[in-house]
């Protein structure tokens, strides 16, 4: 916020072409210069200085020690008033600053949740409390508001896994990742702290407000397993480990986006006793697979700053070659098993969509794969967003598994 000084700011508002003022003459330096002749016969010449809090019709000249009320008069001729140094007014330059400093706030805020993760998740509890609906009948106003209702502890527990990711490695970060707002400086460490806490208790505040178990437990087991993956404490940061990050990864994204919330729909949202059905089974078992994919292309960009921090990832442990066509022989298994359930369905429409969907999903999976340029970040983030995307599609097929 620029600091306003008294001798040289100007407010359209005190000129005396928009509302009369109380004027006084001064010697001393004016506020806002305005250099003129008021009195030709004497040919002095004065600055004035208008006042913030009066405004009268009269003009009141002071001189010494007499004081003359001269009233203005229509032959009366202001001169052109400029402003001294190129100020704005305060409360222009105020709002201006303000709108600026939210903005930006808002974009590190954007990019300090992992937006991409933040929607996957979103999209894999949205489609997986749709797995137990049965007929159209089930698809009622109060079935909507009940599956909207753990998007907010959802969201929350994302929240506060991106958070702790952060806080922890905000040094590996300044090597790996230095736009991060905390490794960048746009968050300062106490910001990222007060966020890690408050994104904690109220996910676990919302899951106990809507009174489901399952909901409770997923959330106390994504914290402890998002505390454990990153905080630096005796027998955790598992994500030194690569069997020990893998399972971080098969809860994160695999088993919690699934599990609590189709039981939540089915049991307290649609009133259906507990059952494990066949797609969800298939969602939970074809999710842990891509997930492990995730994590370990994950780590690929990151082995300069693993490498200089001592983190034995298997990118750092392997290669980085090796590491990714593990992950595409891994998802290739997925899919190929994918194919055979479609297969077995008795549904032609289930059949078809699941043959076709995966058997195209996994020939675009191996052209991008052979395109990869592991020498260049930018070419490895683009292959980990790839499996985002084919993270996201997967949540479409599942509904045609049965």
């Amino acid at each position: 916020m620029l600091q306003m000084l008294a001798i040289s700011s100007f407010s359209p508002k005190y000129h005396p072409y928009v509302q009369h003022s109380r004027c006084v003459k001064t010697h001393q330096p004016p506020a806002t210069h305005i250099h003129g002749v008021l009195n030709s016969g004497q040919g002095k010449k004065y600055a004035v200085k208008c006042s913030e809090n009066s405004f009268y019709p009269t003009n009141k000249i002071t001189e010494r020690n007499d004081v003359v009320y001269k009233p203005f008069s229509n032959n009366d001729h202001f001169p052109a008033v400029t402003l001294q140094d190129g100020y704005a007014s305060k409360s222009e330059d105020g709002d201006e600053n303000s709108k600026n400093v939210l903005l930006k706030n808002l974009n590190a805020l954007y990019r300090f949740i992992y937006p991409y993760a933040c929607f996957g998740h979103l999209i894999a509890t949205t489609s997986n409390s749709l797995l137990p609906v049965e007929k159209l009948a089930d698809l009622t106003p109060t079935f909507f508001i009940g599956l909207l209702k753990p998007l907010v502890p959802l969201l929350l527990m994302h929240i506060y896994g991106a958070a702790v990711n952060q806080v922890a490695d905000v040094e590996i970060d300044k090597v790996n990742k230095p736009y991060m707002p905390l490794a960048s400086g746009e968050f300062s460490m106490e910001t990222g702290i007060a966020i890690t806490w408050i994104s904690a208790l109220t996910a676990l505040a919302s899951a106990i407000m809507l009174r489901s178990p399952p909901l409770v437990l997923g959330v106390i087991v994504w914290l402890f397993i998002s505390t454990a993956y990153s905080a630096q404490l005796p027998f955790l940061r598992w994500k030194g480990n690569s069997f020990l990050a893998a399972v971080c990864a098969v809860f994160m994204c695999g088993l919690i986006p699934q599990v609590p919330f189709f039981f939540h729909v089915q049991k307290y949202v649609l009133g259906r006793p507990m059952e494990v059905t066949k797609p969800l089974m298939f969602a939970s078992a074809f999710m842990t697979c891509i997930s492990v994919a995730i994590a370990f292309v994950k780590d690929l960009h990151d082995v300069e700053g693993d490498r200089e921090h001592g983190i034995q990832t298997l990118s750092v442990i392997l290669g980085k070659e090796k590491v990714l066509w593990l992950s595409v022989y891994m998802l290739s298994t997925a899919y190929g098993a994918a194919v055979l359930v479609g297969a077995s369905s008795s549904f032609l429409l289930s059949k078809l969509v699941t043959i076709i969907g995966h058997a195209t999903l996994l020939l675009f999976l191996w052209h991008r794969a052979r395109n990869v340029d592991l020498s260049n970040n930018a070419s490895i983030f683009s292959f980990y967003m790839f499996i985002w995307q084919l993270y996201y599609a997967e949540y479409l097929l599942i509904h045609f598994v049965r």
